[in-house]
């Protein structure tokens, strides 16, 4: 899959990116009042979110970027992408999952452009590398959704890993300009490490991570058709979105709508049915999901360091992840430490135990410190 660097944006495609969740594994960095799309977390100077968007930009052309995040991050999204106009961020009242995200994105995108309109939906907080491989994944998801499919984008599997769900793929689709696209046999939600060792070894599974491209019209018919509640109450707000009975609407059809995430509520049910495609992505991914992830994304001489390495010192400690805030750091004979220090909280363990970071804070909030989440 070779990309064309002089290619135009695709006429007719926007871009969905839902912002949202507060990255409690990433605590105390990432908090609910600053979550992880927010932040700096590769030091490469945009932050997650500013550089899902500068991937996209080529793929939509200006003007065709809609961000779907809570009210209490819209401001925030605003100031980090002044580019997008203020009828560029769907500001949710409350958070309802992915399916009603998406779902009032691509109603608002069929009010405002017509049922032709094709979507792909790019969560804000993932971390992409070889962008024009990216871009020629896209492309081909793009001409297999014209033709009536939901298409998601299939990570390449590079260890038999228990934290990602998995897809399945079948035959090819046989859609012209879609070349690697094939049929999706199935979804399996996050497998134990033995049945995640076999679906590595088969070749025929790809992790899912939550990528879908589709025409807007296909993916609200399929909402009728599943949750019917779901897709009239999304109708009914987006029909109201760009007039003055938006707070009304919000107000009144918003909180009764079914919290349930696309994969449940479109993916699983439409691929029995034969509906959707996988379109592999042989490009770097990372959804930054821990601490041993962030790791891994990293750079410094001495081990993984996030802010000022010169403050950190590492004395038989190799692979220690350390995040410095100011004060120096010095992490002693322990290889594989976490070390994360803010002005508020200081967070240790060890990369082997990143993914129970949630439950320090689960912890605080149990204590009443509502304050430092």
């Amino acid at each position: 899959m070779q990309p064309d660097p002089a290619l135009p944006p695709l006429p007719g495609f926007h871009a969905v990116v839902p912002a949202g969740g507060a990255g409690t594994r990433l605590w105390p960095l990432s908090r609910a009042g600053r979550p992880k799309f927010l932040l700096d977390l590769t030091g490469g100077g945009r932050t997650l979110l500013q550089a899902t968007v500068d991937r996209l930009l080529p793929l939509t052309g200006p003007g065709h970027v809609l961000v779907v995040t809570g009210a209490r991050h819209a401001a925030a999204v605003a100031d980090q992408l002044p580019g997008l106009g203020a009828h560029d961020v769907l500001a949710e009242p409350s958070p309802r999952d992915s399916m009603a995200a998406i779902g009032l994105a691509a109603a608002v995108l069929l009010e405002r452009h017509g049922p032709d309109v094709v979507l792909g939906s790019f969560a804000a907080d993932h971390v992409i590398t070889g962008t024009d491989v990216f871009e020629a994944t896209v492309r081909e998801a793009v001409e297999a959704a014209r033709a009536g499919y939901v298409v998601t984008v299939g990570i390449e599997a590079t260890e038999p890993s228990t934290a990602f769900g998995y897809v399945r793929a079948g035959e090819p689709l046989g859609v012209a300009g879609a070349p690697s696209a094939r049929h999706v046999a199935g979804f399996t939600e996050k497998p134990d490490a033995g049945t995640a060792a076999e679906y590595l070894a088969t070749g025929a599974y790809s992790w899912n991570a939550g990528m879908f491209v589709v025409r807007a019209a296909v993916l609200l018919d399929h909402l009728a058709a599943q949750l019917p509640a779901l897709h009239d109450g999304l109708r009914r707000i987006a029909a109201a979105w760009d007039g003055p009975d938006r707070a009304a609407r919000l107000a009144d059809t918003w909180p009764g709508l079914t919290r349930i995430a696309i994969d449940h509520a479109i993916a699983e049910p439409v691929a029995a049915a034969g509906g959707v495609a996988v379109v592999p992505g042989r490009f770097g991914w990372d959804d930054v999901g821990d601490f041993a992830s962030l790791g891994g994304l990293l750079a410094g001489a001495q081990g993984p360091t996030l802010g000022d390495e010169a403050a950190v010192l590492r004395l038989d400690a190799d692979g220690s992840v350390v995040v410095a805030d100011g004060r120096t750091v010095s992490v002693v004979g322990v290889p594989d430490a976490v070390v994360v220090d803010t002005p508020d909280a200081v967070l240790v363990t060890t990369r082997a135990h990143a993914q129970q970071v949630k439950q320090a804070v689960d912890a605080w909030r149990a204590r009443g410190r509502d304050d430092l989440l």
